[in-house]
């Protein structure tokens, strides 16, 4: 039997522009070939951050310039889902052809509900769009969104990152991925949605995706929670001299490593709580953390920090 993995690809994997982000897609596709070929039946979460920004800013300066009105942040986050998937997609499916693979690659446009009374929607902390100027940063509150004050650069609009509560196309998800087709959905944490009886109303929001991943390997029962970032190993004492990288981690010890502040909160943070609630769920279940250029080896357990309850 194949093995359900849900892998969560970071910045790296994607690049930062266009050019960027279709060859760094060709590497990230070889990636996870590897890990198709090694018995894989994969679902792919991927961030946003870059991609997301870049189209608010566009849809949003040419809606000054043409005095129409400007583009919600739910639809920033499904424009960048549909783009970044597409150019996953085709390099994967190229890339298994390549190897005498036949799978489906399909991308799913994820809604993901989120809570109207979440604290973070009082307590903004995401950056988005350019540095504005004094006029247009008290303009945008006036609209009643938040604006930070940048030291030496200027104001930037900052939004809520909310805990995600629902997986709306997890049927969907689920059926494809039964199916036998390699998934990519809940790109970029999934476009947040407030449900409002039967409609669904995007929210002024990004989720971390990395939560999302973790929610999407619960529901689905996957068996293992992939999260591919720069790092080989999570450390603690990271910014000291001598940082101690960790191979394993029980929810317990993490949550005590969580309670000393180790981890930065918007950077290993949201992994590891991902991480912990995945494995939490169920006995038997088990997330790795590494660098994407180490994701086979990890895959076959030769690397990596591994999150069980289980002992190593």
């Amino acid at each position: 039997m194949k093995k359900k993995v849900v892998v969560a690809l970071g910045h790296r994997a994607l690049g930062t522009t266009f050019p960027e982000q279709q060859k760094a897609v060709k590497a990230s596709a070889r990636i996870l070939a590897d890990l198709t070929e090694e018995g894989a039946q994969l679902m792919i979460t991927h961030s946003n951050a870059p991609q997301v920004g870049m189209i608010h800013t566009a849809l949003n300066e040419y809606a000054k310039l043409h005095h129409t009105q400007g583009a919600p942040m739910s639809i920033c986050s499904a424009m960048s889902q549909g783009y970044i998937g597409y150019d996953i997609q085709n390099a994967l499916r190229s890339e298994l052809l390549a190897r005498g693979i036949y799978r489906s690659v399909v991308t799913v446009l994820t809604q993901v509900a989120v809570d109207p009374y979440d604290e973070a929607f009082y307590h903004p902390v995401k950056v988005i769009g350019r540095v504005l100027s004094p006029e247009e940063a008290a303009e945008e509150e006036r609209k009643g969104n938040y604006v930070t004050e940048e030291p030496g650069k200027g104001f930037r609009r900052i939004i809520a990152s909310p805990k995600p509560r629902e997986i709306i196309e997890i049927d969907a998800i689920q059926a494809l991925a039964d199916a036998g087709c390699i998934v990519i959905a809940a790109g970029g944490g999934g476009i947040p949605v407030l449900k409002q009886g039967t409609r669904l109303k995007g929210a002024s929001a990004v989720i971390e995706k990395d939560l999302v991943s973790g929610r999407l390997a619960d529901l689905t029962d996957a068996d293992l929670l992939m999260i591919l970032t720069n790092e080989e190993y999570v450390a603690i004492r990271y910014s000291s001299k001598t940082p101690l990288l960790l191979k394993h981690l029980t929810p317990e010890e993490a949550r005590i490593h969580i309670e000393n502040q180790e981890f930065g909160e918007n950077k290993m943070l949201p992994k590891i709580e991902a991480a912990m609630h995945f494995v939490s769920q169920k006995p038997g279940r088990k997330a790795i953390i590494t660098s994407i250029d180490k994701a086979k080896e990890a895959y076959l357990g030769k690397t990596g920090t591994v999150i069980s309850k289980e002992a190593p």
